[in-house]
């Protein structure tokens, strides 16, 4: 689920989240998927990394089925959102800053779309309506912004800012309505994986999430979500290792710990929820936001740049206004 998203539907959060990292994602049978990704009004340096915000701040989907019973694929819909986040200034930062966010998720002809934190992904397995097994497939473009400015850590700003990579990647998945409580709750399993295209950090990530949300009410929703990121080598390198040169620029001990092999370096689990403003979530102005807790592990967590100068312990929160038509 998502932040914005989770917060409006990225929820606010950004939200993963992801593709890796990342903020709510939910479908309900033909609903919004409402997640909030982490947007910002300034330069790209200064917008939180999608995917860490992404998984998992969750944001509910809005609408029932059609009663159509002519109408062959699920129904069209746009939905956004707008809101605020607090997250930290970098991934595995213990300093936080304040971001505006925003959410954009739709289908239209069965087709299904949706930003959740700094990326945009598509659904190319159209949705039939009535189903309750939703398969998912598609391409996923991510822009990650970690570290490339706005560190107010004076040591990890030594080390110089990283450049904006552009990561392209597959998102795959399903998704079973009718779980627990009701025809309309729903169990989704997901994987995505990204490839930097830009020559930046010249690696992958790979991140499997679970996911579970609820109506409570035809007013309320409440959604959690699971993940984990596993990165290749060169992310490691690239983003938590510590050359000579930055370790004399900063103070900070040389570190290579984190590039030396592939393996996981953080897990998230979030909760979001939404209430229709309206009485009707399906419809109209929907109140959102979330919480999101991520613990970066391993080679990662001994980096330096997390050990000394950051935390271990990432939170996320969000809360906005959605609207869908």
């Amino acid at each position: 689920m998502h932040l914005l998203a989770l917060c409006a539907a990225g929820g606010l959060a950004a939200a993963p989240a992801q593709a890796e990292d990342g903020a709510l994602p939910y479908d309900l049978p033909d609903t919004v998927d409402s997640t909030l990704a982490p947007g910002s009004d300034e330069p790209a340096r200064y917008i939180q990394d999608t995917n860490d915000l992404d998984e998992n701040i969750l944001l509910p989907a809005a609408r029932p089925q059609d009663d159509d019973p002519d109408r062959k694929w699920s129904r069209d819909y746009i939905a956004i959102a707008a809101g605020v986040i607090n997250s930290p200034t970098y991934s595995g930062s213990d300093d936080r800053r304040f971001l505006p966010g925003f959410y954009l998720r739709g289908r239209l002809s069965g087709y299904s779309f949706s930003t959740r934190g700094t990326n945009f992904q598509v659904d190319l397995i159209r949705q039939r309506r009535g189903q309750r097994t939703d398969w998912k497939l598609g391409p996923i473009i991510n822009l990650r912004s970690d570290r490339t400015g706005g560190v107010k850590d004076p040591q990890v700003e030594a080390l110089g800012d990283r450049k904006l990579a552009v990561e392209l990647g597959i998102s795959a998945g399903v998704t079973q309505s009718g779980i627990l409580t009701s025809k309309y709750d729903q169990l989704g399993l997901r994987i995505v994986g990204l490839k930097d295209i830009s020559g930046k950090h010249g690696s992958w990530v790979v991140s499997p999430t679970i996911d579970y949300g609820s109506p409570l009410s035809k007013r309320a929703y409440l959604g959690v979500s699971a993940s984990v990121n596993v990165y290749g080598k060169g992310f490691g390198r690239y983003y938590y290792n510590v050359d000579p040169l930055g370790s004399a620029a900063s103070g900070l001990p040389v570190y290579t710990g984190a590039g030396q092999k592939a393996t996981a370096g953080k897990y998230t689990i979030g909760v979001a929820g939404a209430y229709g403003l309206s009485g009707d979530l399906r419809k109209g102005f929907v109140l959102v936001g979330g919480a999101q807790y991520g613990r970066i592990m391993g080679r990662y967590a001994d980096s330096p740049i997390v050990a000394e100068a950051g935390s271990a312990d990432q939170w996320l929160f969000g809360g906005g206004v959605a609207y869908q038509f």
